[in-house]
């Protein structure tokens, strides 16, 4: 991944320092594997690491197909953290024993309706005018590529550098190789420990009597969905993040059913269908703003099956393996928060929402190269999390 010059207020950091990181998704895993391996003394703090919404995601690579939902900035980020995933699983899966399931075969992207295709048309154009590689296909193209489609396929667009990898295999992998690397885990809920306007470590919430203190010079806080609700964290600081929800299936018996992921709009309705290697396919997913929800309803598993079946009929046939609900850590303006924070000893990684596997590369490499007191790659600059910040004092004009 290339670095542009960018600007760091932080002061370098010596090996060996330690750091606590609050979380123990794709993110945290990722950066405490990538801090331990530059030298320092890591600990992961979480109840149940790589269950959260890393326990659910598809692990779509996929920059240039989510490219009409995202800001300029959000696409050159994914882009570059998609460019670094082969070299970082390469790595991952040599320092942990566990492959990651890297598939590099592209996404295809469906339409089965006029609606449908005219909405694949404008991305399409999009694709163009951001020079993003992209062919159009006829519904016999993408049938020749894919023989699974419904015959009822209108309109497709191939992406051949869209990929994914298998998210629970990559979790896995994280653990072991953090674990190997030096990383201690922690598996409880903690909370900041502020001392002097200054955090100086974590403690687990318990009840009762104060539990003694992780004492730490750097936090990072990396805890998804949870992030603002993390105990102890001043209101000054607080991410603008909030949990979205959303509902996915896995089904089994889909071996060589599909080779590559497909990415559908069926009367509107968006679906996706990742195939694994061992034969399970990743269907989904719903994005409900309806707070801190893990509750698997009836009305998305049929949605979501429905629409599956419309793009691939044969997936009717599949066993129905798992059902479940995670939620995201959105924010504002759908980019993450990645960076220094105004309170001295905390960093923050989380508001990742749907990319966080995709940007698990670069968000590491970016706290990594804060610690070392290098510059914050200029692609990182604009999800500052200060940007959603208030003046504390504003001064009132004519004073």
């Amino acid at each position: 991944m290339s670095h542009p010059t960018g600007t760091s207020s932080n002061p370098p950091f010596d090996a060996g320092r330690r750091v606590a990181v609050v979380g123990g998704g794709v993110i945290g895993l990722s950066i405490a594997w990538t801090l331990a391996r530059d030298g320092f003394a890591v600990e992961v703090h979480d109840d149940e690491p790589g269950r959260g919404a890393s326990h659910a995601a598809a692990g779509m690579l996929a920059p240039v197909s989510e490219a009409a939902y995202q800001e300029p900035e959000l696409l050159a980020l994914g882009l570059a953290s998609a460019a670094a995933w082969p070299e970082f699983a390469d790595r991952l899966t040599r320092e942990s024993g566990v492959d990651v399931g890297l598939r590099q075969e592209g996404s295809l992207l469906v339409g089965f309706d006029a609606d449908d295709a005219l909405a694949l048309s404008r991305v399409a154009d999009l694709l163009a005018r951001s020079d993003l590689e992209h062919r159009r296909l006829t519904s016999r193209e993408a049938r020749t590529l894919e023989p699974a489609l419904s015959p009822r396929t209108r309109s497709a667009l191939h992406v051949p550098g869209d990929h994914s990898v298998d998210n629970r295999r990559t979790v896995r992998a994280l653990v072991v190789a953090a674990e190997r690397a030096g990383v201690r885990f922690h598996r409880h809920r903690v909370g900041l420990v502020v001392d002097g306007g200054t955090v100086v470590g974590v403690r687990r919430v318990v009840a009762g009597e104060p539990a003694p203190v992780h004492g730490a010079d750097v936090v990072v806080l990396a805890a998804g969905a949870d992030s603002a609700q993390v105990p102890g964290l001043p209101e000054a600081v607080r991410p603008a993040v909030r949990p979205v929800k959303g509902q996915v299936l896995r089904l089994g018996g889909a071996a060589n059913l599909l080779a590559r992921t497909i990415r559908a709009t069926v009367h509107g309705q968006q679906v996706y269908l990742v195939p694994r290697g061992d034969g399970e396919l990743v269907v989904g997913a719903t994005s409900e703003e309806v707070g801190p929800d893990l509750r698997v309803t009836a009305g998305a598993v049929h949605q979501l099956l429905r629409a599956a079946i419309e793009v691939v009929p044969e997936v009717a046939e599949l066993e129905l393996v798992e059902a479940l609900a995670r939620c995201r850590p959105g924010t504002p303006d759908n980019g993450p928060l990645i960076g220094s924070t105004p309170m001295p000893g905390l960093l923050m990684a989380t508001g990742h929402a749907r990319g966080g596997v995709l940007l698990a590369p670069a968000t590491s490499e970016a706290v990594s190269r804060l610690l070392a007191g290098l510059p914050l790659p200029g692609l990182v600059e604009p999800f500052t999390p200060t940007r959603f910040a208030r003046p504390l004092n504003p001064v009132t004009e004519g004073r």
